[in-house]
């Protein structure tokens, strides 16, 4: 890695710091690649304009109830070459046009990370051009300045805070600039979205669960059922007492009604979905008033929960912030945010070699 420090996530405080210049070269061809869990991606940007983003989604893990690393390593293995195609069929472009590549080096599972970095590689050795290893939690965070189209969207202003939620990350992240990142807040047990899993498939919902309780959360009463909310010090979270308080209220109340989750499903989903939405936003709010920084974004899988984003929304109206919530597409797994950030690091002065190793996690 050079010179420069990545530095990541649990038990660590920053992200990545690092100094130089943040100006992209807006015509800066850059190939993003994506394998970090079970999505594969491939997108190209010119400079930080969107001109394709392709994601191959791995079915075959819904019959499991989680990701199974082995599946999805040889899911990687099968899909990462069409995809790349794919990206550059939609851009228009041939790979002899590209002037970098893009890749997430961790954090993930190391056999889906082997796979994405391999060939960045080797595409990268057989192109002669330079690439450059991005963290993922990062490229979440970037997504937020991808344009698309003729017309701009409004980015965030330096510094500001950005709740980054998942099914493996809860944290609030001080933004400073592109590549200095601080983690100022972050979950001391499970995520925001493996309790949304977790509560979803002990009501039989399947996986991924997420989605499913936030479709049956806004037909429900959001205030039928209280659950824990846990009082941890600081700008912490933790999501392991509100699941066992889940779990116990389905267990005392099937004990007198087996048919209970039936016939209580959308008022269950829509309290649990109010509660997690509760709790992010209370510790985001109040990283924001001691730190007095009116700009706020959320970023993450867990960011396409509907009851998240209008939260945010209202939060921005109340607190007078400007509050930004990532299109759609940019929510989940996806190579876009990889090349946006790569193209970040490459104007800083980064690039990777042949012997950067992909890593689930780094500990300082």
């Amino acid at each position: 890695m050079g010179g420069e420090i990545v530095i990541f996530v649990e038990v660590s405080t920053y992200i990545m710091s690092m100094e130089g210049n943040y100006e992209i070269d807006g015509e800066l061809v850059v190939l993003g690649i994506e394998s970090s869990c079970d999505d594969t991606s491939a997108a190209v940007l010119r400079g930080n304009r969107l001109l394709s983003n392709v994601i191959a989604s791995q079915k075959v893990h819904e019959a499991y109830g989680g990701v199974v690393p082995e599946l999805a390593s040889r899911a990687h293995l099968r899909n990462v070459v069409p995809v790349v195609s794919e990206a550059l069929r939609r851009a228009e472009l041939r790979a002899e046009d590209l002037d970098l590549i893009a890749y997430t080096r961790g954090p993930g599972l190391l056999g889906s990370l082997l796979v994405g970095t391999s060939f960045a590689k080797g595409l990268s050795e057989g192109l002669k051009i330079p690439m450059v290893d991005v963290n993922h939690l990062q490229a979440h965070v970037l997504a937020h300045f991808i344009q698309e189209g003729e017309v701009e969207r409004e980015v965030p202003h330096f510094p500001f805070l950005c709740l980054l939620v998942s099914g493996g990350n809860s944290q609030i992240v001080l933004v400073r600039s592109p590549l200095d990142m601080e983690i100022i807040g972050k979950t001391i047990d499970d995520a925001a979205g493996e309790a949304f899993d977790k509560c979803a498939k002990v009501m039989g919902l399947g996986y991924p669960g997420g989605p499913v309780i936030n479709k049956l959360g806004n037909e429900g009463d959001p205030f039928a059922f209280t659950f824990a909310e846990p009082q941890i010090a600081g700008y912490d979270y933790s999501f392991s007492g509100l699941k066992t308080s889940f779990l116990y209220k389905l267990r005392d109340e099937l004990a007198k009604d087996p048919h209970f989750v039936e016939n209580n499903k959308a008022d269950l989903c829509a309290s649990l979905q109010r509660t997690i939405v509760e709790i992010l936003m209370k510790k985001l709010s109040r990283a924001a008033k001691d730190l007095g920084i009116k700009e706020v974004a959320v970023a993450g899988g867990v960011s396409a929960n509907s009851a998240l984003r209008d939260a945010m929304v209202a939060y921005g109206e109340r607190s007078g912030s400007r509050a930004f919530i990532p299109p759609f597409a940019y929510t989940t797994d996806n190579a876009a945010m990889v090349a946006m950030a790569g193209a970040y690091r490459f104007a800083s002065g980064a690039r990777s070699s042949m012997a950067d190793a992909p890593f689930s996690k780094v500990v300082i």
